[in-house]
């Protein structure tokens, strides 16, 4: 691990009061979404990844401890793997449980620190597609169907959708400055 990316402070926070209120940093507010617009959402995400790293800045973390958009962009390509899963096992499943996720010891672990964000916008691009048409597939008697992180935090297929999409619209608003916003 380079002596750069062991700085980055993992987040524990827990997130999921995002359901209730708007987002004083990047201002999502899940009462607004309609949630057969997600799968639209998700494209319109990965669109704004593959532009942000396209750019030769891409790689360059803003501080020691803050994440360049390309490791940003590993983080969004994995909770959308992530999230593909838990919506699967949501429709397939009664009540499914989900395994935590640490998504700090996968930033480790997959080495975020080290990809190029050319190699990382191909992946991204498919694991938002898959899950984007996931949501799509949702039958309308299926949204409110449960499941449940370690944590014992509840969510339903509707409510899964619109926390996955804040973390999508925080990572965008966290790199908003490689866009010029």
């Amino acid at each position: 691990m380079t002596e750069e990316s062991a700085v980055i402070v993992p987040d524990t926070k827990d997130w999921t009061w995002v359901l209730d209120r708007a987002c004083p940093d990047c201002g999502f507010d899940a009462s607004t979404i309609d949630r057969t617009t997600l799968g639209a959402e998700l494209r319109a995400d990965a669109d704004f990844w593959a532009a942000a790293l396209a750019d030769p800045r891409a790689g360059t973390r803003p501080s020691p401890t803050v994440w360049s958009p390309t490791e940003y962009g590993c983080h969004v390509r994995d909770v959308n793997r992530v999230f593909a899963g838990r919506v699967a096992r949501m429709l397939a499943e009664d009540d499914p449980q989900f395994a935590n996720w640490d998504q700090d010891e996968t930033a480790v672990t997959e080495r975020y620190d080290e990809q190029r964000a050319a190699d990382v916008v191909p992946d991204l691009v498919a694991a938002a597609a898959a899950v984007a048409d996931a949501y799509d597939r949702v039958p309308d008697d299926a949204w409110e169907r449960p499941g449940r992180r370690g944590d014992g935090s509840v969510f339903t297929v509707d409510t899964l959708g619109r926390y996955h999409l804040h973390d999508l619209v925080h990572h965008r608003w966290d790199v908003r400055w490689i866009m010029g916003e």
